[in-house]
């Protein structure tokens, strides 16, 4: 049996609807030789019940990986998840970021020895995360700037993520001021230089946890590729009710340590002293 050339790791927790978008736009890619990993940080069973769905009726290998609910420990449960992934490529995204149908062939085709890639996203209003259907993302729709127009959305120089083509998407990629980080909605990399720093440092919550993984990687001489014009993504509406001051905190005081003293394998990772 052939195995995935990419293994696509999806965080999730509690967005069941979303995580049905999110799924629906896998469905749709170019590219099919993939593998999805649910990242699954204790969600209830209507989570499980839209999976198993999936799993019924998909082209594509889902797994899901859960662990009960106390609180947030999502760099637990994807450290869990790349234990599980049978890829030598990872690609990491949430489950409110439905793929444009190029997404994963965009990241392979990208894709080289000794860097990581740095997507981004467009994010949308409440009212069209809610309205976007089935077939808005079977038919590509959701992605076209005059139809997300007809539904209300406003005008914005970020629309040139949705309509970049060639010379200008890789221009665009090129001088935006914006920099090339690990941000766990849209980037992938070798599963080998993940495990090489130990994967998450699971002390870490909300608030730059994505990054810090990114810092050690740059700490051990992997370089990041621009790629937020490229590798397109919808992030849908959501709160973040979850979201305290404190974990932020913890977060930025792990991270400047990180910095300062060069860590390039996080001793409170996958493999634990």
């Amino acid at each position: 049996m052939q195995l995935p050339e990419v293994t696509v790791i999806i965080s999730t927790y509690n967005q069941s609807e979303w995580l049905r978008k999110v799924l629906l736009g896998y469905e749709c890619q170019s590219f099919k030789n993939f593998e999805i990993i649910i990242a699954d940080d204790g969600s209830s069973t209507d989570t499980k019940k839209v999976i198993e769905a999936f799993s019924k009726a998909s082209s594509f290998k889902i797994k899901h990986v859960w662990h009960e609910d106390k609180g947030f420990r999502k760099t637990v449960i994807l450290n869990k998840a790349v234990l599980q992934s049978e890829a030598d490529y990872l690609l990491f995204t949430d489950g409110d970021c439905i793929p444009r149908w190029d997404f994963v062939e965009t990241h392979v085709r990208l894709r080289e020895k000794g860097w990581f890639l740095s997507g981004g996203y467009f994010k949308l209003p409440k009212s069209i995360s809610e309205l976007i259907s089935k077939e808005d993302i079977q038919d590509q729709r959701s992605f076209d700037v005059k139809w997300l127009k007809s539904k209300g959305l406003k005008s914005s120089f970020k629309l040139n993520k949705l309509t970049s083509t060639g010379v200008k998407e890789r221009f665009l990629n090129f001088i935006t001021p914006t920099k090339a980080t690990w941000d766990g909605m849209n980037v992938s990399g070798w599963k080998k230089d993940v495990l090489a720093v130990n994967g998450f440092d699971e002390r870490m919550q909300y608030g730059g946890e994505d990054r810090e993984i990114g810092e050690r990687l740059f700490n051990m001489g992997i370089k990041a590729k621009q790629i937020r014009y490229s590798a397109i993504c919808l992030h849908l509406y959501h709160e973040r009710g979850y979201v305290k001051p404190e974990m932020i905190e913890k977060n930025n005081v792990i991270r400047k340590m990180t910095k300062k003293n060069k860590v390039i394998r996080t001793p409170f990772g996958i493999e634990k002293n």
